[in-house]
């Protein structure tokens, strides 16, 4: 393994020796990825800034892999625009595994020793079979890898293994054995899983009480893959979310000659966490916008955020000359559960000159919370186009429960721009794309969003607000007012 990256590492440096990567195009993509038992394609574009960053390694990747039987080819979708759009290619770079012509996404990582694991990974078994002779070997075939001990008649966690090994084949190889004498060599008893790690401690193991199921092995591996700390970067942030956990983000002064030292020294507040957090660090210079997104100034560093990657919901801290005393007791508040969320709202409106009120976050629960009003909610970005056809239509729709003596006093219809303001908590919701309406029926015992799912026509919303309000309030619509836009 250590031979494959020396050679990978001096093929990015020298870039003298011809390309192993494939050129393909309508006349030979057919016949050359169905000859392939495995190889691997990227879609491109030469204007591609992304593209230009994963060329040298791409090309490294391919020198290393060609003596393992795996293929590496290349197409340009600016000359082979319609081969790209029948791969269902949208973006650059597009990668894809191909199999005798089969085609499955690639969902590594997009630097050279991340792109040779990956490809490693899928010439093997879902699930290898490991013995006290192969046992080396097995370890050397990745930065994390899994063995499951378990006897063969233990028909419950063999099957569990053999479900996680063919499920999560992508990311974590996985081995599994019987030996007894193997088991006891790592210090596991059966049935139980031992991982061994390229980082923090090289082994670490689990003995299950009973039969080991899906959900424990992907507990274990859950926590046990993820460093104690390390740098948050686009190879390994699906990694972070994946877990579930909350991620806390410590933001460091690249030229601070403490940095090490302040991240050597979270690795004690990420040990005693592990399984309740994640704990990373990025370049607060770099990344200061990310930081503000966070609700941190991102003016000045070191500095830490918490965020929940369940809800979305964030936990910022400016921190002062004692930065990792300050986390660490941050972070055990934090799992507590003594830390509110922040919550960014613009400043509340001097007044409210139209129909459609404008809600910010900090009078957000005053607004929709109403026990004896019907509320409409609109969530908007003010850049979203189809937030700004809605926009007349919104507000003539406000404007005829706002007239209307009947609804006047049952309906309100409100908005927030949901880039000034986040979402509160009490809302119970996650935004996935722009415009959202969600209706907030009246009552007491109501906290419950009713999400819209209609077109955004004016007939369509009126008919929302009274089958899904409490009051069940209609306006007619004149046929002249009548407008469609589609979701």
């Amino acid at each position: 393994m250590r031979g494959i990256y020396a050679l990978a590492a001096a093929a990015v440096a020298l870039c003298v020796r011809a390309s192993d990567v494939a050129v393909l195009g309508k006349g030979n993509f057919s016949e050359w990825v169905g000859a392939q038992e495995l190889a691997l394609v990227e879609f491109y574009a030469p204007w591609c800034g992304h593209c230009q960053a994963l060329a040298p390694h791409y090309e490294a990747a391919a020198t290393a892999l060609k003596g393992e039987g795996v293929a590496l080819a290349k197409v340009d979708c600016t000359v082979e625009d319609a081969l790209c759009g029948e791969n269902g290619v949208g973006g650059f770079p597009t990668l894809k595994v191909m199999r005798h012509g089969s085609a499955s996404p690639y969902g590594g990582p997009r630097k050279t020793e991340g792109i040779i694991e990956y490809m490693q990974r899928q010439k093997l078994p879902a699930v290898l079979n490991v013995s006290a002779t192969t046992i080396d070997d097995f370890k050397s075939k990745g930065r994390f890898v899994l063995l499951a001990l378990a006897k063969e008649d233990d028909k419950e966690s063999r099957d569990a293994i053999a479900k996680y090994g063919n499920e999560q084949r992508d990311s974590v190889i996985v081995g599994v054995s019987d030996d007894v004498l193997l088991a006891s060599e790592v210090g596991v008893t059966m049935p139980g899983l031992v991982a061994f790690r390229k980082f923090d401690e090289p082994q670490v193991g689990y003995s299950a009480s009973a039969s080991l199921t899906y959900d424990a092995i992907d507990a274990f591996v859950a926590v046990e893959s993820i460093p104690l700390i390390d740098e948050i970067t686009p190879d390994n942030f699906a990694k972070y979310v994946q877990t579930g956990l909350p991620l806390g983000y410590y933001f460091v002064n690249p030229e601070s000659s403490s940095r090490e030292l302040e991240i050597r020294q979270l690795a004690d507040t990420a040990r005693a966490h592990r399984g309740k957090l994640n704990i990373v660090w990025i370049d607060g210079v770099k990344f200061a916008n990310h930081a503000k997104a966070l609700n941190l100034k991102g003016e000045s560093w070191p500095a830490f955020a918490i965020q929940n990657m369940q809800t979305g919901f964030k936990y910022p801290l400016e921190l002062g000359k004692n930065p990792t005393k300050e986390v660490a007791d941050y972070v055990q508040r934090f799992v507590e559960g003594k830390v509110p969320a922040s919550v960014k709202s613009a400043p509340i409106p001097a007044s409210q000159p139209e129909s459609v009120i404008e809600v910010v976050a900090d009078e957000f629960d005053k607004y929709v919370f109403q026990d004896d009003k019907d509320v409409l909610v609109e969530f908007y970005a003010p850049w979203c186009g189809h937030c700004k056809r809605l926009a007349p239509t919104y507000s003539l729709l406000a404007d005829m429960y706002a007239r209307d003596s009947s609804a006047s006093s049952k309906v309100q219809v409100v908005k927030m721009d949901a880039t000034a303001n986040d979402v509160p908590p009490s809302a119970g919701i996650q935004l996935e794309g722009f415009p959202t309406i969600v209706l907030k029926p009246a009552g007491k015992d109501s906290r419950t969003l009713v999400d819209y799912s209609g077109d955004r026509s004016l007939e369509s919303l009126v008919d929302f607000i009274a089958t899904s309000g409490t009051h069940k309030a209609r306006v007619t619509v004149e046929s002249e007012s009548v407008t469609h836009d589609e979701l």
